[in-house]
């Protein structure tokens, strides 16, 4: 599976807005620049998760973007979801194999239950996790302890 930007972008925007907690409206500019994002991808983005329900967002001078429920609450899979970047390590559809005759491939099984397990992990993982650096791997783990 490879994540697009489309959803590495919007959790990194996402987990921007956690991170700052001064309980204002944040722009998207700001966002961006923080980021290193361009503004016009992350206003398309924004929009989707804003009809997500993921964000509110306020208008006018000081107005921008806040995240609609606590960081805690909000699980990375929604966020990827919202943005539409699908959860998949195969090339099947629900109504077509990956196959040219439109049969199911060998391993299809293995890919759809590595799928299942990508979407259980980031299901299990909130903005809040990541903002707070809760969330590390075994090799960070490995070399943090070896210091």
């Amino acid at each position: 599976m490879k994540l697009s930007t489309k959803g590495r972008y919007a959790v990194m925007a996402m987990v921007d807005l956690c991170n700052v907690t001064t309980g204002k409206p944040i722009a998207l500019s700001d966002v961006a620049q923080r980021q290193e994002i361009s503004l016009s991808y992350l206003e398309q983005l924004f929009g989707k998760l804003r009809r997500a329900g993921l964000v509110k967002s306020v208008r006018g001078p000081g107005g921008g973007y806040l995240l609609s429920r606590a960081a805690s609450e909000i699980c990375i899979s929604e966020v990827i979801l919202a943005v539409d970047e699908p959860i998949s390590t195969t090339r099947c559809t629900k109504t077509e194999g990956c196959r040219s005759d439109n049969a199911r491939c060998l391993t299809h099984e293995l890919w759809e239950a590595l799928s299942e397990q990508i979407h259980l992990y980031l299901g299990s993982v909130s903005l809040d996790d990541v903002a707070t650096r809760k969330v590390i791997s075994q090799a960070s783990a490995a070399i943090m302890a070896a210091e």
